[in-house]
């Protein structure tokens, strides 16, 4: 017959101790995979956030999928006239109280110069386009550090915008009844505007506020300033903007407020990209270590 056999306060400790072990062995295991997680984000986070040299391909594909969605939205917003009017004269009154309501002398007195207001209704029809790509090609070819941040600043402007065109149409001064204000494509038959004509009909007619015009601009101005080196290129981002200005004015396609309309919408774009990336995109690294 054995001997029986007595179990010790050690032996029945370390029972105890071994017994919590393995209880907590599965909360520690679920630390850990936490833990591991957390940092998998962080990584990636400041993988999104670091400088990175852009994909050709990358940068062609979202620029066209952007500029379609945008133009898609844009147009399917409701044509509410009878509200963007009301809002247009609105937006009158409120620069006649401010004192700034001279839209309709600088409309007639630069529509009276033929050359001048046919030239200016060719601008704004195109350099709009022409000069916002031409910045995003060159900050690619010799920014592309500072590419990424940049073209945020520019795709969250024109984002905001959908939102100004939703909530609040607004007819251009040319469209306002009283004959406050020529229409000076119409007048003068110019070719390639999307204000007028036949192709006017293609595009939402009551999308006044905010001015893209001036948020692109702007962002291309500031842009060239900051970035470019030689004087006469800073001299020309500078001038880029407020030669815009005069041009949406004269042509009769946007008041005062709507380009202030712009700027906000540009702030906000700055903001957010920021905040993103930790400093504003002009101090980043000028080149980019790794491919994105």
């Amino acid at each position: 017959m054995g001997v029986p056999t007595t179990r010790t306060e050690d032996d029945t400790r370390q029972d105890d101790t071994e017994a919590a072990a393995a209880d907590r062995a599965p909360a520690r295991a679920d630390r850990e995979g936490a833990d591991r997680s957390a940092r998998s984000l962080a990584g990636a986070l400041v993988r999104l956030r670091s400088p990175r040299h852009p994909r050709l391909w990358f940068e062609i594909a979202l620029i066209a999928v952007s500029y379609w969605v945008y133009s898609l939205i844009r147009n399917a917003v409701p044509e509410q006239r009878a509200e963007a009017l009301r809002n247009a004269d609105w937006i009158w009154r409120t620069e006649h109280a401010l004192g700034i309501a001279v839209e309709a002398s600088v409309n007639h007195a630069i529509g009276s110069v033929t050359w001048l207001i046919v030239s200016m209704n060719y601008y704004y029809a195109t350099l709009h386009f022409v000069v916002t790509i031409g910045v995003l090609v060159w900050l690619y070819r010799t920014h592309p550090g500072r590419y990424a941040a940049t073209r945020l600043v520019l795709f969250a402007t024109t984002g905001t915008a959908l939102l100004g065109y939703y909530l609040f149409p607004l007819a251009p001064p040319r469209l306002m009844g009283g004959g406050h204000f020529i229409d000076t494509v119409q007048v003068h038959q110019t070719w390639g505007s999307m204000a007028s004509g036949n192709l006017a009909q293609m595009s939402n007619q009551y999308a006044a506020m905010p001015s893209m015009h001036i948020g692109w601009s702007v962002w291309c101005g500031i842009t060239i300033a900051m970035l470019a080196r030689p004087l006469w290129a800073k001299i020309l981002g500078a001038l880029y903007p407020a030669t815009t200005l005069l041009v949406i004015v004269s042509t009769a396609n946007h008041f005062w407020l709507d380009a202030v309309g712009g700027l906000l919408c540009l702030g906000f774009g700055f903001t957010l990209s920021y905040f993103w990336y930790g400093r504003v995109s002009y101090r980043l690294p000028r080149l980019a270590t790794a491919p994105a």
